[in-house]
């Protein structure tokens, strides 16, 4: 019988967000799994307890997102990360960790991590931060934010900067000193007196100028180099778009 062209057909659901978790601690794990589980644009595809079951993971499963233990026994988060970088995958990483140690969160984030998450984070930012990042985004709370600002901006590590480099305009380095700070688009437009749309603009130019791709890799560059002077004191609560 044919089908009355009025009447729309089933729709198909949206895809689910395919995480893997990979994490020593097994009651930590099953906590982890039931709590992504009860949420519907979720699903979890993998479980490992140790760092060197990561490759064999994305190459099985191929997770959109995979939540990644910082210090495990065997092979850590770190050298996990390391080992992602010789492989080509599309998954985005995103650190679990409970540790103090702020190197930790640069060394991560310059290894190829999209996020942290402090696991003593609330379940519903954790989620935000899962949708984030799998929307391209990067993710650090306000904790690692100022974090990563102190280890780059530290007054015993010199800027790395070299004659060669670009030659940004005074708006242009303001914009940069707030994107280092972790402001979004608007939060700078507020700020300045401008359109969002400016602010595009200029950041476009700053992309090409400096060679980043994104805002993380821009803020770590203008942090290494103490563009930071021009912007607020108190980092935003994620490097987001």
């Amino acid at each position: 019988m044919p089908q009355n062209p009025s009447i729309p057909g089933p729709s198909n659901p949206p895809a689910k967000i395919r995480i893997a978790i990979v994490d020593d601690h097994p009651i930590f794990r099953v906590g982890l799994h039931k709590l992504l589980a009860e949420q519907p644009d979720f699903e979890v595809v993998a479980e490992a307890g140790d760092g060197g079951e990561v490759g064999s993971i994305i190459h099985r499963h191929k997770p959109d997102v995979l939540l990644l233990d910082l210090n495990m026994p065997n092979v850590g988060g770190l050298a996990a990360l390391e080992a992602l970088r010789q492989i080509e995958h599309d998954t985005k990483v995103v650190i679990l960790t409970s540790s103090a140690r702020e190197e930790d969160y640069v060394r991560a984030m310059m290894a190829g991590a999209r996020g942290i998450i402090l696991k003593d984070t609330s379940a519903a930012l954790l989620f935000k931060a899962v949708r984030k990042v799998q929307q391209g985004e990067v993710w650090l709370d306000r904790k690692t934010t100022a974090a990563v600002l102190r280890e780059f901006a530290s007054p015993d590590k010199p800027a790395s900067g070299s004659r060669d480099e670009p030659n940004l305009s005074k708006r242009e380095l303001e914009i940069v000193g707030y994107v280092a700070q972790g402001f979004k688009n608007k939060e700078i437009a507020d700020r300045m007196f401008i359109s969002e749309q400016t602010v595009k603009n200029h950041l476009h130019n700053v992309f090409e100028k400096v060679g980043v791709s994104d805002r993380l890799e821009l803020a770590l560059y203008a942090i290494d180099r103490k563009i930071t002077g021009s912007a607020a004191r108190e980092p935003a609560a994620a490097l987001v778009n």
